[in-house]
């Protein structure tokens, strides 16, 4: 991993960049004056890159899209999202009783992030500070202008590690969009595509970068192949099959082409064995085929800096997708909190590593365990509360922003997506008895463990006895009863407490948890212009960096760990920099 540098530490080669003021927002069906210079070419047409885009037009400049998929690949990995955003002091917020404001949000991301005091957390420490004051002030109103709509139940994910110092969000922040993925592609999509037709953009589908040319120490263009058409749709895994080499040139190359997780050979090779323990021999992958990590790699190559190349955000609760679009397609299980939470011998993960509350140090225990994954326990009822899984193409109710299949949702039964995994999932089993589920768990299981039923019938007897009363030594019961005193967990995410052997509640349940791979944490390391530097700290000139590729900004503005909803949040936020900033350094 390469070490950043702090500015001045090579003869004041850096130099902080002041970003008080914002641009004000524009209508998007506006056409701006063009400039009459060179191109600036963007790498990768997913979010970052269609924000960056966006911005760019704006200040009147022309974009040329260099993209190694289809156009029906528009918008990237961001169109199979749930759509979450991070955002602090919104209406949404004060309507679900949720105090929030930008100082509280600021000191839950530096206690999460626990950035090092050091040069490669030098430039992530000032991009998540941005990043915060953004979310806290501009980013509500930026994405309205546009037409994107959140759901008026704030969701409550990354609950913390309970403690008041450590990592979590103490409010809930995580505004859900009446959309979800599609919809926040669409609201950048849209008026990106109108700039084509009026000639300021132009896509180059199906053209792989290769190469970042060089010239006299600046980034002038890239080079690479145009690759045979591929009718497959969106997501399913492209041919490679080459047809001739291209050359484009412009005023500046902006990379966005993503992070690693839809590689698993690189994930492994990245993997940070000694904070999560051995790597799991299955893995199921959160992302398309050509998430891969390339761009970051090739970046390098040029003379970009990286840093934090160990840091990743991967999910432990990851299921084999019955119904797969890409190689290894998993989905995640965004659960609630009642789901008695098992590692793969049987035993009860530690106080405080319940579902949804701490990603990574439910994570790195897991793989401490020497064992790659892990069983959720609940029955029907709870599953039918709190279940939701990841992926736009599993909640058809919010993706097709249907009120109607809103309201069926939040009704009594199963949710249709629940229900298909139940059916279909290779990962789930369902009994009526204690003995039967955990002899269904052991066939599920490695050869080499064998859950005693004896274990796990003791801690659901346990944990059940503690619902006797309306207090609790339980912490996990009393999570959850704090949970319900907030109105959207009440609605729509917590089950009233109740003991998890009740025949009344349904079968039994019983759910084998992968790693499911997703986000990058780091990357190339930028300045808060989002422009590459190298290894020295000076600048490199004409060359940026948004999104993954930079670990959403300054190489891992998230540090150690993330709040969620800050990954799409970050893409939106560095490519907004990077497209204002490119334009204005090119005009």
């Amino acid at each position: 991993m390469a070490v950043g540098h702090a500015p001045g530490a090579v003869g004041g080669m850096r130099e902080e960049i002041s970003c008080d003021l914002l641009p004000q927002c524009f209508a998007p069906a506006t056409i701006w004056p063009m400039k009459l210079t060179e191109p600036i070419i963007i790498v990768g047409a997913g979010l970052a890159g269609l924000v960056a885009g966006h911005e760019a037009v704006k200040a009147g400049r022309k974009v040329v899209f260099i993209e190694q998929e289809s156009r029906a690949n528009l918008g990237g990995q961001a169109f199979w999202s749930l759509g979450g955003l991070f955002m602090v002091g919104t209406p949404e917020q004060k309507l679900m009783g949720a105090k929030d404001f930008e100082d509280l949000a600021w000191t839950d991301w530096q206690n999460s992030a626990d950035y090092d005091d050091a040069d490669h957390d030098y430039w992530p420490r000032k991009w998540g500070r941005e990043y915060v004051r953004f979310a806290s002030n501009e980013m509500h109103g930026y994405l309205k202008e546009l037409g994107l709509r959140v759901l008026s139940t704030v969701g409550w994910a990354e609950r913390g590690s309970g403690d008041a110092s450590g990592h979590g969000n103490t409010v809930p922040r995580f505004h859900l969009t009446w959309g979800t993925g599609p919809e926040v592609v669409r609201v950048f999509r849209e008026p990106v595509e109108r700039a084509e037709k009026a000639g300021q953009v132009e896509f180059r589908f199906r053209h792989r970068m290769d190469e970042i040319i060089v010239e006299n120490g600046r980034a002038v263009g890239v080079r690479g192949m145009v690759l045979a058409d591929d009718p497959r749709p969106r997501g399913e895994a492209s041919n490679n099959d080459e047809l001739e080499p291209f050359e484009i040139r412009g005023d500046a190359v902006v990379i966005s082409t993503g992070g690693i997780g839809g590689n698993v050979d690189k994930v492994r090779e990245m993997w940070p064995e000694d904070r999560w323990g051995p790597c799991p021999k299955d893995l199921v992958t959160g992302v398309p085929e050509h998430v891969d990590g390339r761009g970051i790699t090739i970046a390098e190559q040029a003379g970009a800096n990286l840093v934090n190349t160990d840091r990743m955000w991967h999910y432990p609760e990851g299921m084999i997708n019955w119904d797969p679009i890409w190689p290894g397609h998993g989905i995640r299980i965004i659960p609630g909190p009642s789901s008695m939470w098992l590692d793969a011998t049987g035993k009860r993960l530690p106080t405080n590593l319940f579902p949804g509350s701490d990603n990574l140090a439910a994570l790195a225990h897991i793989g401490r365990t020497g064992h790659g994954y892990s069983w959720f326990v609940l029955n029907q009822h709870i599953a039918d509360k709190e279940f939701i899984f990841s992926g736009s193409e599993q909640n058809p109710d919010l993706t097709d922003k249907s009120i109607k299949k809103l309201a069926g949702k939040l009704g009594p039964g199963t949710h249709p997506a629940v229900k298909a995994f139940m059916d279909n999932g290779a990962d789930w089993v369902i009994a009526g008895a204690l003995e039967e589920l955990v002899a269904k768990m052991n066939e599920l299981g490695d050869d080499s463990i064998e859950v005693d039923v004896e274990l796990v019938r003791k801690q659901i007897i346990d944990r059940d006895a503690q619902l006797t009363n309306s207090f609790s030594k339980d912490a996990q019961i009393n999570y959850i009863r704090t949970a319900r005193n907030f109105l959207g967990d009440k609605i729509v995410r917590c089950a009233e407490p109740h003991r998890l052997l009740d025949e009344k509640k349904g079968p039994l349940i019983a759910v084998k948890l992968h790693v499911l791979t997703r986000k990058t944490l780091g990357g190339v390391e930028t300045d808060l212009d989002g422009r590459a530097l190298h290894s020295d700290g000076s600048v490199f000139p004409g060359l940026y960096a948004c999104g993954e590729v930079s670990g959403f900004g300054g190489g891992g503005y998230h540090g150690k760990n993330a709040l969620e909803g800050t990954f799409l949040g970050g893409c939106i936020h560095s490519g907004k920099r990077v497209g204002e900033a490119v334009a204005k350094e090119c005009a």
